[in-house]
Parts: C-alpha cells; structure tokens; sequence
C-alpha cells in the first residue's frame, strides 16, 4: 500500500502552523497531573464541560449540572446502571462529528444490559489551536473526575462501573480523568480510540493515557503512519490491551483515490472526510462491535505486523488473543501492555477469518522460479473462490511456506483445497517447449513442483489441519495445473461425508 502523504502532512502542518500563530513551540510544559486530586466542592463549581445524558437513542441529551441534583432525575440517570461516557477529541470546525450519535445509538439499542450514556462536550476547549487543545485535556480530565466524584457522593453511584471512551484527544482527556480521581480505587474501563499522537508520542505515563488510569484500559490504533517525525494516532503502546488493526499505519478504504468515491457521497466535505478515515476508523470499529454481536473481531499477540502477515501468531493460547471492541475479555496483566494485531475488511462489518497456510515446497526445476498461486476453499458452509498467493521470495529447494489469509465470509470447517499454478503465460510455453525436445521418462529431467503438504491453522476456531494430494500418484504441480487437496488426518473421512 502506497504512502498517501497528504493525510500526515496535513495533520503535521496544523500542528505547527497553529503553534507558530499563537508563538508557542509544539512541546508542552511537563505538569504532574498526580499531585493533584479534585476537590469537587471547593476546586468546581461549575465547568466548562458540558456533561448530556442520553434518555433515548435518538434524542439530543439532557445536561447534568454539577451539584445541582435535581438534574440528575431530570435527565433520568440511574445509580444502579453503568455509565458510559463518550469523550470526543479536538474540533476543526466547532461541531460535534456524526459518529458521536451513531456511538450513543449503538449503546442505547444495541446492549442486553441497559446503561446510563452520556457525553463529555468540551467543544469550547476542544474549537482551539491544537497546542491550546492540547493544554485543555488536563481541565477536561479534571472536569470529568470532579463529575464522578460528586456523582459518588449524591447518588451513591460507585466509580468501578464507570467507562470512558475517548476519541483521539478524548482518549488522553479520559487518563488525566482517571489519575485524577485520587483514593484507593480506580474507575472501572477507559477504551482510548487512535489515541492522539503529536505532543504525546513519547511522553511519560503521567502524561497521557496509561494502564494506571482505570482497573482495565483498552486502546484500538488506526493511523500511526509517521510523516515528518509525527503520527495522527499514538504509536506506542498505552493500555493493558492495545490492538492494531492492518498494523495500525493506515487502514483499507482510506487512500486518497477513494476521494472521487466520497466526493459523491459527502460533498465538499469528501476531503476532510478522506483525511480523518483512518484516525476515525478506530471509532467506527467499536461501533461495529456493538452493532454485530455475533461478528467480533478476533486479534491476536504478536511482535510486529510482519510475523502476523506469515500467520505466526494465530494463537489464543495463555490469554494471547482477545476480541476487540465493547466485548473485549478483561483480563488485567499488570502494568505489561499486550500489542495484538489483526485484519479488517474496508467496510462494515469489519470482520475477518484468519487462516494460517503452510506449504512445503519442492522445487524439481533447474532455476528459482517465483510462481503465483491460487486457492479455492471449500468449507462445510461455502465455498470461497479463488485467493491470489503470491512468496515474497523464490522457491528454490525444499522449503515450507508460511503466510496468512483472511476470508470475508465463514466457510465453516474447511474439508478441500483446490490448489493452481496460475502464471501459465511464460511457464506453459516453457514446459511445452521441454516437453518437446526432452523424451519422457520414468524421471523426467523437468518435473515441475512438488507439493508435499498443506498445513492450516483456522485462527477464530484454534483448529489444525492437514491436507494432502487427493492424487498420490503424481505430486507434481505444473503451469497452469490445478490439484485438490483433501484432509489427511483422522477427520477426513468424516469430512468426504459432510459434503455428499
């Protein structure tokens, strides 16, 4: 995937630009945001956040006042219900973006257990110069921790069943609230979406989001492709889970020639909109693990996207895959962070199978030859057409193959492999042409490929397979041939009589 250097370049410039204008440099004056706890009665009064309540799916919120009670039974909050609040990051234009009614639609409808939903609105803090922004998620946090602290002590309402989901400036907003509650006990969940990158990256736990802010902190990065020494989203890891959906650079969907696709959907808004698809992506997946209960994404542990792309780290053992989103499994493992990877669809539903394939080689030709592939799977429910399979590098002896390859679709068990030389064009000309001139033997001195075995590893089931050449009589593979490959483990006979 190309480099599309407009997204980061503009992101940066605003950065700088927007610094230069209000003379300030882009770096922050370190404040220790845990000396300080709020004092809620005495620090505010008043704030300049305005905390809604939503009573429906569809309505425009109601506002709870801090220390005025009444509007607590006005707005219909509910002490014995969990409160999650959405917190949305900094304003280009001034506005409360299009996802924030979609998020509150998804909560409201969409959960077996009814929760109370709000929305932290800090659009007058937000509508600045980055670096002013930047500066205000500090008062915002602390906005935020003074709200739950007084909702302690006039409603009895306990902090543990408080989550915060932040959006990029929102996400650290939702750590400076999280360290700033003081006392013994934490608030119970913060869900950091593409955590915001310039004036971040690199800065100490205390000044940013961290697992230290909340029992259980989870973050989804969706753009974290570096331009000019600065990513939109946070790199580094920052919760006690933190998922990388595509690796976390960019996401598919999102490059610039999809603008003449949106310009026909958003207008002249089709730029900006081309612009945040990525940084907002990490939103439109937590939504779409509201709205698909049955379609969670699956990621799994993993180094980097480079061992994930082999399929290497398909594996739930130990707590080493999660599911991400709302449903996540919350396991706390101190303060060490778990980096899991895994892959989207452009669209949603954003999920995806994930196949692990390893195939062992032999290669019978006289040269290293760099074969393209494909692969039709059958499983018990569908059958999924042909994948394209392209090595990264030649095959040159005997040599397994591991890569991993994702389906939009659940087949089901997968019970046959139809297996092609597909790059016949050159190849076939080649071989017929030494069909020619070499007399057949018992031996031929040209005799293609062989594929030994198939191995796979279904990721969302944890099931292993194997699979051999259904004709064993000759395990060549030629230009342009195709050949089919049944189980070859205990099962397989039980497989045949699945799909007769």
């Amino acid at each position: 995937m190309e480099r599309p250097p407009c997204v980061s370049i503009f992101l940066v410039l605003c950065v700088f630009i927007q610094s230069s204008a209000n003379g300030q440099s882009p770096g922050l004056e370190p404040v220790g945001r845990r000396s300080r706890v709020v004092e809620t009665k005495e620090a505010l009064q008043e704030t300049e956040t305005r905390f809604l309540l939503f009573k429906e799916e569809t309505d425009k919120g109601c506002q709870i006042r801090l220390n005025h009670p009444d509007t607590l039974e006005q707005c219909g909050f509910n002490s014995s219900l969990p409160l999650v609040m959405i917190i949305h990051g900094w304003s280009v234009d001034g506005f409360l973006e299009n996802w924030i009614g979609q998020m509150v639609a998804a909560l409201k409808s969409q959960l077996a257990q009814t929760v109370n939903v709000g929305l932290a609105d800090w659009l007058t803090l937000a509508y600045r110069h980055y670096t002013v922004a930047v500066r205000n998620t500090r008062l915002v946090g602390q906005e935020v921790a003074a709200l739950i602290q007084w909702l302690e002590e006039s409603a009895q309402f306990s902090r543990s069943k408080v989550h915060l989901i932040g959006y990029s400036l929102g996400a650290h907003v939702s750590g400076f609230a999280g360290s700033y509650m003081g006392g013994k006990h934490k608030i119970g969940r913060i869900t950091g979406l593409d955590a915001a990158g310039p004036l971040f990256e690199g800065s100490s736990p205390s000044d940013r989001l961290s697992p230290d802010d909340a029992n259980f902190v989870d973050a989804i990065h969706t753009f974290t492709r570096e331009h000019m020494g600065l990513s939109v989203g946070i790199k580094q890891p920052i919760a006690h889970y933190d998922f990388y959906p595509n690796g976390g650079y960019f996401q598919p969907g999102c490059h610039f020639l999809e603008l003449y696709k949106h310009i026909t959907k958003h207008g002249l808004y089709a730029i900006t909109k081309t612009i945040k698809c990525s940084h907002e992506r990490s939103v439109h997946l937590f939504i779409d693990s509201l709205l698909h209960p049955s379609r969670q994404s699956t990621a799994y542990q993993c180094g980097d996207m480079g061992s994930f792309s082999q399929g290497l780290c398909l594996s739930c053992q130990k707590g080493r895959c999660n599911t991400m989103g709302y449903h996540i499994r919350q396991e706390r493992q101190g303060k060490k962070h778990k980096r899991l990877f895994l892959v989207t669809r452009p669209q949603s539903p954003f999920k995806v199978y994930h196949y692990q394939f390893k195939i062992q080689f032999i290669n019978q030709l006289k040269k290293p030859t760099e074969p393209t592939f494909t692969m039709t799977l059958l499983g018990t429910k569908e059958e999924n057409q042909k994948i394209t399979i392209t090595l990264d590098e030649e095959i040159t002896s005997n040599k397994t193959y591991s890569f991993l390859i994702t389906l939009d679709v659940d087949i089901g068990e997968l019970i046959m492999i139809k297996f092609k030389w597909e790059n016949g064009a050159v190849w076939t000309n080649v071989w017929n042409t030494v069909q020619t001139i070499i007399p057949w033997s018992q031996e031929p001195l040209y005799s293609g490929l062989v594929v030994k075995t198939i191995k796979v590893k279904a990721g969302e089931t944890q099931q292993r397979m194997t699979f051999c050449s259904e004709n064993t009589d000759g395990l060549q593979l030629h230009p342009s041939q195709e050949k089919t490959f049944v189980r070859c483990d205990v099962n397989s006979t039980k497989l045949k009589r699945k799909i007769r």
